[in-house]
Formats: C-alpha cells, sequence, structure tokens
C-alpha cells in the first residue's frame, strides 16, 4: 500500500502549468517533528524541531481549487501517493525527487 498522510504549511504559492489539457499545481508543503531527548542526568528533555520539506502535486478540479485558494502559510491536510522521478538536467548529472501526488486534501483554519 503506497499512501501518505501529511498536515503542514503551505510552503509556496501553487505554480500551475498544463500536462495534456489537465492543470497541474505544484508546490511545497513544510511538517514539523517535535523531539524528546534524555539529558545525562535522566531528565526528559525538548529537543529542536525538525522541519521536513514536501512536494505536493495536484491535478484537474483539485489543481484549479489550488490555484485559486491555496497561498503560502495555509494549514493543509493532505492524503495521496509516493511518486519518485529521476531525470538528467543540462549538466547530464541524474536528479532524483520524490513528490506526494495528492488524492484528496483538506484546507483547515489557521
Amino acid at each position: 500500500m503506497n499512501k501518505v498522510i501529511l498536515l503542514g504549511n503551505v510552503g509556496r504559492d501553487p505554480r500551475m502549468r498544463m500536462v495534456d489539457n489537465t492543470p497541474v499545481a505544484e508546490f511545497t508543503l513544510a511538517t514539523n517533528e517535535r523531539r524528546r531527548g534524555r539529558a545525562a542526568d535522566g531528565t526528559e528533555i525538548e529537543l529542536p524541531e525538525h522541519t521536513e520539506w514536501h512536494n505536493i502535486i495536484m491535478w484537474g478540479r483539485a489543481a484549479q481549487f489550488a490555484e485559486q485558494y491555496i497561498r503560502k502559510g495555509a494549514r493543509l491536510l493532505v492524503e495521496g501517493k509516493l511518486r519518485t522521478r529521476q531525470w538528467e538536467d543540462r549538466a547530464a548529472i541524474t536528479r532524483t525527487t520524490t513528490e506526494i501526488y495528492v488524492d484528496s486534501f483538506e484546507l483547515l483554519p489557521r
């Protein structure tokens, strides 16, 4: 099963493009992870938060919604699939990226 659920903040306004007459929206989503650890004396301490950035892809009607309503800083819950792709850049270097292809989402209040 390939399923991802993320709750985070939009990192930039969606960038739109068309693929075979289908709208596609691309943007980033930041998720924060609070971490805890133990000090040398055994007491629990809070460690700095870890922020992970995710590349989000929306297709069709979801992309049109994203273009109109999703903005940088918005709180968003997304559900989708992980996709990894490779390509060769102009310098003949192989690049790899992992993206979340959204199946469903919910725009949340801040």
